[in-house]
């Protein structure tokens, strides 16, 4: 399997190209959005130099999965996926907010907490809680979407009074927000897993707010196996997890955390298969589908052949 670190592709009405930090994304004649889910993989808000086989595949199906089963509860920007690493939609102006929210103590919240912060976002923590408890409500901590660098927390008020978002789109989109993560709660419990926290972002097209980008997927949200989540809490052992932060954690014991003058450690193959393994896991777990790996030699091909029969057929 040919392991997909970057894109580079012209197509026809191609009017933009962006890279993200996993996504190559093409603008067909300013409508539509083409989003490749490539190999790569961050932390930190840092690329990390190795690719992931399989994981744009895991990435893409798993948002895919989500985004179908919720265009009931908000309207997304999901048009095709003419490829196993592509979805092709409708393009938005994205709000410059990423609405995160959380369920637990986990992850940046965590470790805020444990510095001895009791505020996040302008949101109040209670007092007496560890690492993995669970918040008595789930809290809204957004932050900006930086183009690059890192994104920065920011609080609901700083983000009416910047100008960011106006105030009745930004109650439409904690609404949104509360619902998606209710419903994808109740998802992963049925599969036997807890939604941790995660993040969605949104756009506008024609006046009309879109979900965009990924859902409920393991780059953008963290889940715990529900089995033995109790007691391991009460012996204060880590939960056993399916999300990105195993990831993170083996960059902190390599003395990584993205700041600066700290060195990418080396990943090796055996770690490289463990994260891939893991992805896949999760796929399987939170959808109940079989993954069926893409064995393409050169998956270039077979990506830009697919993409531009879509555009021949519908721009």
């Amino acid at each position: 399997m040919g392991a997909i670190y970057q894109t580079n592709f012209q197509f026809p009405k191609q009017t933009k190209f962006y890279r993200g930090k996993v996504r190559d994304v093409y603008t067909i004649d300013n409508k539509f959005l083409v989003m490749v889910a490539s190999d790569r993989i961050s932390a930190f808000d840092v690329i990390l130099p190795k690719p992931i086989p399989c994981k744009g595949q895991v990435l893409n199906q798993v948002a895919t999965h989500f985004l179908n089963l919720t265009k009931d509860i908000v309207p997304n920007w999901l048009l095709a996926n003419p490829d196993a690493n592509v979805a092709i939609g409708k393009m938005c102006e994205p709000f410059k907010v990423e609405m995160v929210i959380r369920g637990y103590v986990t992850g940046h919240a965590a470790r805020e907490y444990k510095s001895g912060k009791r505020m996040i976002c302008g949101v109040p923590m209670p007092e007496g809680l560890k690492e993995n408890d669970k918040f008595p409500e789930p809290i809204l901590t957004p932050t900006t979407k930086a183009d690059e660098g890192h994104d920065l927390d920011i609080s609901r008020e700083e983000i009416i009074s910047s100008g960011l978002v106006n105030e009745s789109e930004y109650v439409q989109l904690e609404n949104y927000t509360r619902a998606l993560f209710k419903f994808g709660s109740e998802e992963a419990k049925r599969r036997g897993l807890i939604l941790v926290d995660t993040k969605y972002e949104f756009g506008k097209a024609d006046g009309k707010i879109y979900l965009i980008d990924e859902i409920h997927t393991p780059d953008s949200s963290r889940y715990f196996y529900s089995e033995g989540y109790e007691e391991k809490q009460s012996k204060g052992e880590p939960q056993k997890q399916l999300s990105k932060e195993f990831v993170r954690e083996w960059l902190i014991a390599n003395n990584f955390m993205g700041k600066e003058g700290q060195q990418i450690p080396d990943m090796p193959e055996e770690f490289v298969q463990t994260v891939t393994n893991r992805y896949i896991e999760l796929f399987e777990k939170i959808t109940g589908k079989k993954f069926q790996p893409d064995t393409s030699s050169n998956p270039d091909d077979r990506i830009k052949k697919n993409i531009s029969d879509w555009i021949e057929q519908n721009a």
